[in-house]
């Protein structure tokens, strides 16, 4: 039965090994940290922050050539009224979404900085916009190379402190980390806005499962663009990218636009993606070897500040997010708050949709330029602690903690137990199991946590029918802040599958508040023994080497962490599990063929689980 909603398993899991692996010992609760959460925090409040003084100067864009001759297209706003021979530090954005449109004036984060003495340089990276060359894939290892070059450029200009700081948002964020890993102690600090840490882990194949939708919408959006269609601009005027000012500009961008039409979109190299390791023809590496968390060594000898921004709402953004900060060391600063992507939309799913953003966009403006005249300026303000910031759903308020997971969460198991229930007691019956046959019409919608990256709207999840567990109503209220983590035996009707589990509020009037979820693919279950960075929850290597049928009709163990979250339950509330095995309009068909189904053991010999790390009030 299914209801509407939004080997043995393992004792428990300790931290072992250089790099963090979880692995699975005794069967007591244990404490994750020693430091407890302080509640409360004031974007934007640091002592004496750069004054707006000077004016925004005039836009001057031109062209830089690389090693090979090709030429990148960048915009160059200073500060205007400044004493002359003044030198500033320099805000470097390198995006593949146009620098700027033909005729647009500085948008606001250029004004912003250039008004408090920041110089900007906005740059279409190599194929896209008005640059030259080809684009393939993304952060392709002669793109990144172009950004130590234009570093090294910035800081020769007689404009120029010497001090380069890479901003962007989305892809701009992960092209900030990678200034930093190209171009090392020039960089003085980077503040990636919902960067991609293991871009195959927490947004292309999240649990092993192609994340259909955003690869082929995505694909189609950037090649719109990479052909120069016109699309709105900020008076609603459509209008293409901009071309670098001059006559020879005009020319050499039609000339760019005529070499990319015949070049493969980027889908056509992520389809074929299966394991963590393939190389489409045509990329430079895999996802793997051109993330983030696979250079975090270069990360960390730049010595640049780094301020992390995520989302619990959005992809993977904060689960990479936190990677981060266990993983790589110096100076660093990360926030996750309850927004769709780009922190340009409230979503927390326990307020109304028109909930003004927290922080306002002028406060975060304002706690991004404290930590850059922190790192850059070298003002005392108070921004030199390394700290996450979160936001607690539910609660509705911001908490800090200067390491993760924080103190005073005990990681507790729940078990899946006969008619549907979910309950700290484990299994006592011999035999137990529920059926379920995978409903491939089964959907999270279009305005799910996976689809924000194309919009930023709000975060929106449907009734869908699923297998589905609840608890007891809470007695009091109940706090989860951290990694929750599945523990599936599974008897499946194939060799390979797709397996979602969902956490979830119910209220007693029973309405249903998606919380978060996690996924694993049948073939990946296989835990790995040597993370590439600092985990929180069982890590699959997702490599070709590491794969493994599921056995049919036999049980299969599956163990994976969920997203994290933070979000406070109140007392009268019942938690839920569900469990599905399709998520029709986000990601792929998993088996391509057939109707598969499955059994989900939850008796004395196999018990099925979900450990929460959680707090009661």
């Amino acid at each position: 039965m299914t209801a509407p909603t939004g080997t043995r398993a393992p004792a428990t899991w300790r931290r072992c090994g250089a790099l963090g692996l979880a692995v699975a010992v005794g069967t007591a609760d244990w404490e994750t940290s020693l430091a407890q959460p302080a509640p409360g925090y004031q974007f934007g409040a640091c002592a004496e922050p750069s004054r707006a003084q000077w004016r925004t100067g005039p836009i001057q864009s031109l062209y830089l050539s690389m090693r090979d001759g090709v030429r990148i297209a960048l915009d160059l706003i200073l500060p205007e009224g400044a004493p002359a021979g003044s030198r500033f530090p320099t805000v470097l954005q390198s995006t593949r979404y146009w620098r700027a449109g033909d005729g647009d004036p500085p948008n606001a984060t250029q004004r912003f900085f250039t008004e408090r003495g920041y110089a900007t340089v906005w740059m279409d990276v190599r194929g896209t916009g008005a640059s030259g060359g080809i684009w393939r894939r993304s952060r392709s290892s002669m793109e990144t190379r172009d950004y130590a070059e234009v570093a090294a450029w910035i800081a020769k200009q007689p404009w120029s402190d010497g001090a380069v700081i890479g901003w962007g948002i989305s892809y701009g964020a992960n092209t900030a980390d990678f200034l930093a890993i190209e171009a090392g102690r020039r960089v003085k600090a980077t503040i990636p806005l919902f960067p991609d840490f293991d871009v195959y882990n927490d947004l292309i194949q999240p649990g092993g499962i192609f994340h259909e939708a955003f690869g082929r919408l995505w694909s189609e959006g950037v090649k719109a663009q990479d052909r120069n269609e016109p699309r709105p601009g900020p008076n609603g005027a459509l209008r293409g990218v901009r071309p670098v000012m001059g006559d020879r500009g005009e020319a050499e961008l039609g000339r760019y636009l005529a070499l990319r039409d015949t070049v493969p979109g980027i889908y056509e190299g992520y389809r074929v993606i299966r394991y963590k390791d393939d190389n489409p023809r045509g990329w430079d590496g895999s996802l793997d070897r051109r993330s983030t968390h696979a250079h975090f060594r270069a990360l960390e000898s730049s010595g640049a500040a780094t301020y992390t921004w995520a989302s619990w709402l959005d992809a993977g953004t904060a689960n990479g997010a936190l990677h981060r900060f266990a993983t790589v060391r110096g100076n660093q600063r990360v926030v996750i708050g309850p927004w769709s992507h780009a922190a340009r939309y409230s979503a927390s799913p326990y307020q109304s949709a028109d909930t003004p953003l927290t922080p306002s966009l002028e406060e975060q403006q304002l706690e991004q330029l404290c930590f850059l005249d922190q790192w850059v300026k070298k003002r005392d303000n108070g921004m030199r602690q390394r700290l996450v910031i979160y936001y607690t759903l539910g609660e509705e308020v911001w908490k800090t903690t200067p390491v993760w997971p924080p103190a005073g969460f005990r990681d507790t198991r729940f078990f899946l137990g006969a008619d549907r229930t979910l309950s700290r007691q484990s299994p006592t019956i011999s035999v137990g199991a529920d059926r379920y046959q995978v409903d491939f019409e089964a959907t999270t919608g279009t305005a799910n946590r996976w689809h924000t990256q194309r919009g930023g709207g709000d975060v929106i999840y449907p009734d869908r029918r699923l297998l589905v567990y609840d608890s007891e109503p809470l007695t009091r209220d109940l706090e989860i802040t951290g990694t929750p983590v599945a523990g599936l035996l599974i008897r499946p009707t194939h060799e390979d599958g797709a397996f979602f589990v969902y956490l979830e509020d119910v209220a007693p009037d029973g309405r249903v508040t998606y919380l978060t979820e996690g996924q694993l693919r049948g073939i990946h279950r296989k835990i790995a023994l040597e993370p590439p960075y600092r985990v929180f929850a069982p890590y699959h290597s997702f490599h070709r080497r590491d794969a493994q049928p599921m056995r049919p009709q036999r049980i299969n163990e599956m163990v994976f962490g969920l997203l994290p979250t933070s979000v406070l339950i109140k007392r009268g509330h019942r938690i839920r599990v569900a469990i599905g095995g399709a998520d029709k309009d986000t990601f792929a068909r998993v088996p391509a063929e057939g109707e598969p189904a499955f059994l989900v053991e939850r008796n004395a010999s196999y018990p099925s689980w979900i450990s929460l790390p959680v707090r009661e009030r």
